[in-house]
């Protein structure tokens, strides 16, 4: 199906921005998303022109608010505050990221998995869980799994999960499991709180800090306003912004801007 976006929408960006470890290019110009029990092949074909592999309804009731294609990027890439050169040029950099509504349950176990590592490493460790627990699925172009429910993970030995790299991590997994299959982590229910209550929520499951917590809200929930800050962006603040927090003027646009950041240093760190 061919379909058209009157707005900002680059695939390429947006798998490279460390908000999503699913999102790969099967073959040049052709990406695939994957969420929940839906994959999507996208290509873009010409100027804001795009062919997905979807019908119509699929595509208003899952990609569409998964794509946030409610809201208008490019002017909200224009209203970002921009106080010096650095901030222009990573809003021009970014242009056509948009901030996903990814699955919160996936968002968390997977943003758990990235501490301390390379984009790579995190997207080898979460197709080694997904292709040993997941649900497998067959499109019309590949066989993939799809993401393990919380369940499954809780009955999986720990044996099982440790040969899929998790590391120290596990047992912060297996809390967040536990946590999510027993209801004491109601994710679903969490999207009614406020970012403030939401964050600390967050915070319950082990291994959980602020900048984890903060991923999970913007990339989960959709928390604009929250801007998480890692290695990249504290280096970056410090670097252009005197150590100053540029985030607290942005309201919501502090979570745009981040993911501007983020793929402007790693941009900058492969060349």
């Amino acid at each position: 199906m061919k379909i058209y976006i009157e707005d900002e929408l680059d695939p390429a960006k947006i798998a490279a921005c460390g908000q999503t470890f699913r999102a790969v290019r099967t073959e040049p110009g052709l990406w695939r998303f994957v969420t929940g029990k839906n994959v999507l092949y996208l290509r873009e074909t010409g100027p804001r022109e795009f062919d997905v592999s979807c019908d119509e309804e699929t595509w208003t009731r899952v990609w569409t608010p998964y794509f946030d294609l409610g809201r208008n990027y490019a002017d909200m890439r224009e209203r970002i505050r921009r106080d010096n050169v650095y901030t222009e040029t990573v809003c021009e950099a970014g242009r056509g990221i948009r901030i996903l509504r990814q699955d919160p349950w996936e968002t968390l176990v997977t943003f758990i998995i990235s501490q301390r590592r390379s984009i790579p490493a995190i997207r080898t460790c979460v197709e080694k869980l997904c292709a040993r627990f997941g649900e497998e699925i067959r499109t019309e172009r590949e066989t993939l799994h799809l993401f393990p429910a919380a369940e499954t993970l809780l009955e999986a030995a720990p044996e099982e999960l440790a040969a899929c790299g998790l590391g120290y991590r596990l047992p912060y997994v297996r809390d967040a499991a536990e946590r999510a299959a027993s209801g004491a982590a109601d994710l679903e229910a969490y999207g009614a709180l406020s970012d403030e209550e939401l964050l600390c929520e967050l915070m319950q499951v082990k291994g959980v800090g602020v900048k984890v917590a903060g991923c999970v809200a913007l990339f989960g929930y959709g928390r604009m306003a929250c801007a998480p800050v890692d290695v990249w962006i504290a280096r970056a603040i410090d670097e252009y912004f005197g150590g100053q927090d540029p985030f607290e003027s942005q309201g919501e646009l502090a979570g745009l801007l981040q993911q501007y950041m983020f793929y402007y240093a790693q941009q900058r760190k492969k060349a």
